[in-house]
Order: structure tokens, then C-alpha cells, then sequence
């Protein structure tokens, strides 16, 4: 393959890497890391074990710069579920102990509930789970930042903290609503002229490597293993951390097409600061659940109880979905009324189409057939 992917980019730049915990890429030649720091107690559930097992790559004594793959399991879903009151404490890895990890537990009753879920019985119980889970991740990083400033390194050190996907439950994960798509993001650089800053730029996973290669000084004008020249989708957010409204970052696009292979779906975005377009390439089909989710008490919980609204959403409306949508962000951010066949908005249905199209054909996006056969 002439894929080059930011560890070996790194590498090559004269970085040490190593990753530690959860590893879900293949082929390993084109994921590379230098080291694979394995052995943690709990597996990559135990973010404080990660991060113990990562001092020694802090603090070896080298010239060279490092770079960490820190990535932890919690907070996804764990196996085996049940879908009648009580729940076991499995779904989210809360089933055993974890050395250096003080356990925080949740009641259902205190729990806070988004707005995208249904405030069940159910939902409740999982997400007490899913803080607790959560809570771990917390006392992880927490370990992660002692050893660096134990370190001295912490001064010289640019830590991005996200999440791969949205919360493990229907409505978000596998969807491009924005609980799917609005994922957390902290940045701390050490160059920063401003701290404790929230910007209202809308940046993109594909800006991550981008910008990781501006940090560290590497040209971003790659070239694949073959020599020809690579273009990265992205770009680098690191001089506007200390800007909270930049200019020119008003605009993502999003894409899905499976997360199983029994779930393909595939949706294509564009999400501005007002408005949101999604197009649904397989509308005519029921949208399909991952395993996971679908096997939910959450959802369960729903679907025996008959009920017709799934958090502020219809189920009828989450399960089968028309070709065009357009939702307001500002004035519905919870994405309920279609604004497509809106005569009002029909303008801005037409304008976000023709940006969305652009934008495949520049990604060479093989659904960009759609338009010449439909």
C-alpha cells in the first residue's frame, strides 16, 4: 500500500511512537509504532495501568521527541447484555476491579439524561454505567498529566483529548445527527498565548494529523510510498486554539457508510453553524443498527414498551429515513423538523446540495454516481 500514516510519518521525522491500549487499525506495516507498550492490568479498560506503562517511553533518555497513542476502551459498550431491570455491571467494562483505579459509581435516579434519549428506567441504569466507565478515562488522563509534569514534559507537550465516535447509544453513534457527530475535543498546547478558551471553530478528525504535523515542525506536504504527491483533506487548527470565533472554520462534512458490514447505510453531511444537510443514499431501506446498540436495554426498553418517540425523535422518523434532509441547527438543534420540502428553504437545500457534491468529487467519493444515475 502507498498509504503513509502520521506514526510512520513520524517516525521517518525522527519521533519516537508507541501505542498503548486499544490497537484497531490494520495492516500493522502501514499502522506502525515504533513500540507497543502491552501488559496493563485491565487490558485498555485500565487507563491509569496505561499510563503507568507508559513512563518509561516518557522518560527514556533519548534526543528524540515522542509521540503516544494513548487510546482506552471505556467508553465503549462491553459484551453481554440483558434487557430487563436490573442490568448487570458489564455493559461498560464495569465487571471487575482495576489496579490504581478508585471505582465512581452513579445512581440511575442522578444521572443526567440527554435530550436525544429517552429518560427511561432503562436508559438511566445504562448510563450510570456508562459515567462510571466515563469516571475511569478521567482518573487515566489524570495519571497521564502527573507523569508528564514528573517527567518535565509536560511544559513541552501537546496533548489532544477525543472521542472516535459519539456516545454508545441509538441516536448518536452510527448516526450523523450532531450527538454522533459534535464529539468532545480538548487541545492543551504549550505555545498557547491564551488558556481556559473555548472556540466555536468547527475542525474535523481529518484536521488531527495536520495539525499534529505543524506542532512538530514537519512539512505537510507529503508523498505516498511511491514517491507521487498526497494532499491531506485537513488542516492544521493550531494557531487559532486562542481564537474563539476564527474565521474560515465555519463548515464540516461528515460521512458514513457502515460500522459493520451487516449495517451499511451510507450518509453523506454538511454541517455549517446554521444549518445541517444530510443525504441518505439508501433511504429506501429501514436504517439498520449496529449489534451493540440495537441489543441495548435502552433500546429494547422502547421497542417492548411500544412507545413512538425515542427521546425528542419519532421512532418511525429514526428508523426509516427520507432521501433529503434539512434541519436548522440554530432554531431545532435537535434536528426534528425537516426543512426539505420547506418551498422557505429550498434555496438553502439547493446551495448546501451543490457545496456537498463539490466536496465528493474532490474526495473522489465513489457514491458521486448517485448524480449521474439518479
Amino acid at each position: 500500500m502507498n498509504l503513509r500514516t502520521l506514526p510512520v510519518i513520524l517516525s521517518e521525522s525522527g519521533y519516537r511512537t508507541a501505542s498503548v491500549g486499544k490497537y484497531h487499525v490494520q495492516p500493522e506495516a502501514v499502522y506502525h509504532f515504533d513500540q507497543y507498550l502491552k501488559g496493563n492490568q485491565g487490558g485498555s479498560r485500565n487507563p491509569v495501568s496505561m499510563a503507568n506503562l507508559s513512563e518509561s517511553f516518557i522518560r527514556q533518555d533519548s534526543d528524540q521527541p515522542f509521540f503516544l497513542y494513548f487510546c482506552t476502551s471505556d467508553p465503549h459498550r462491553g459484551g453481554g447484555y440483558a434487557t430487563d431491570l436490573p442490568f448487570g455491571p458489564n455493559y461498560f467494562g464495569n465487571n471487575q476491579a482495576y489496579d490504581g483505579v478508585t471505582e465512581v459509581t452513579y445512581q440511575p435516579e442522578d444521572v443526567i439524561v440527554p435530550a436525544f434519549l429517552p429518560d427511561t428506567p432503562e436508559c438511566r441504569a445504562e448510563l450510570a454505567q456508562y459515567y462510571q466507565s466515563v469516571s475511569r478515562i478521567d482518573q487515566g488522563l489524570g495519571r497521564l498529566i502527573e507523569i508528564l509534569k514528573e517527567a518535565n514534559q509536560y511544559e513541552n507537550t501537546l496533548i489532544l483529548y477525543l472521542s472516535d465516535n459519539g456516545i454508545a447509544f441509538p441516536g448518536a453513534k452510527t448516526t450523523l445527527y450532531d450527538p454522533g457527530m459534535n464529539l468532545p475535543l480538548i487541545v492543551r498546547s504549550p505555545d498557547q498565548a491564551k488558556r481556559n478558551l473555548t472556540t466555536n471553530a468547527m475542525v474535523s478528525w481529518v484536521d488531527l494529523t495536520p495539525t499534529i504535523l505543524d506542532f512538530a515542525g514537519i512539512d505537510p506536504n507529503q508523498k505516498r510510498a511511491n514517491g507521487t504527491p498526497y494532499r491531506f483533506h485537513g488542516r492544521s487548527f493550531l494557531d487559532h486554539l486562542s481564537h474563539p470565533n476564527p474565521s474560515g472554520w465555519d463548515v464540516v462534512y461528515a460521512s458514513h457508510t457502515f460500522h459493520e458490514i451487516t449495517m451499511y447505510y451510507p450518509m453523506r453531511v454538511i454541517r455549517t453553524k446554521r444549518y445541517k444537510y444530510i443525504l441518505n443514499l439508501a433511504h429506501q431501506l429501514p436504517y439498520p443498527f449496529a449489534s451493540d446498540l440495537h441489543a441495548a436495554p435502552t433500546w429494547q426498553g422502547i421497542i417492548k414498551s411500544g412507545a413512538k418517540k425515542y427521546g425528542q425523535r419519532d421512532v418511525s422518523a429514526y428508523l426509516q429515513r427520507p432521501r433529503h434532509e434539512l434541519y436548522n441547527v440554530e432554531a431545532d438543534p435537535h434536528e426534528i423538523v425537516n426543512l426539505a420540502d420547506n418551498p422557505e428553504f429550498s434555496k438553502t437545500l439547493q446551495s448546501l446540495q451543490s457545496r456537498l457534491k463539490t466536496f465528493q468529487e474532490e474526495t473522489r467519493d465513489p457514491w458521486i454516481v448517485k448524480y449521474k444515475y439518479e
